[in-house]
């Protein structure tokens, strides 16, 4: 298992992959007034290629050994190319 620091998250959410909606079920918009809160990290339960989406937009593909977490400022994972399995992102609120 990795462990990247000492990061005490305080809230967990399990992650339904997908294109077009982020975690907290809002959809991306550069132009959106309210922004998407993004996870601390992704938790990776099942290893595999995990295509996180940022803030602004970007993409950028991982791969990922199963009990990884990958301390990324995410606000959604597409569907589209993620292999990896029991995701959940991870939270310090």
């Amino acid at each position: 298992m990795s462990v990247v620091g000492s990061q005490p998250y305080n809230r967990a959410v399990a992650i339904t992959k997908s294109d077009t909606v982020n975690y907290d079920g809002s959809t991306y918009s550069a132009t959106a007034v309210t922004k998407a809160i993004p996870a601390c990290g992704i938790y990776v339960g099942g290893a595999g290629i995990v295509v996180a989406v940022f803030e602004d937009g970007s993409t950028a593909q991982f791969t990922a050994v199963a009990g990884e977490i990958l301390p990324l400022r995410t606000i959604r994972v597409n569907s589209t190319t993620t292999t990896a399995t029991l995701m959940v992102a991870l939270y310090t609120v």
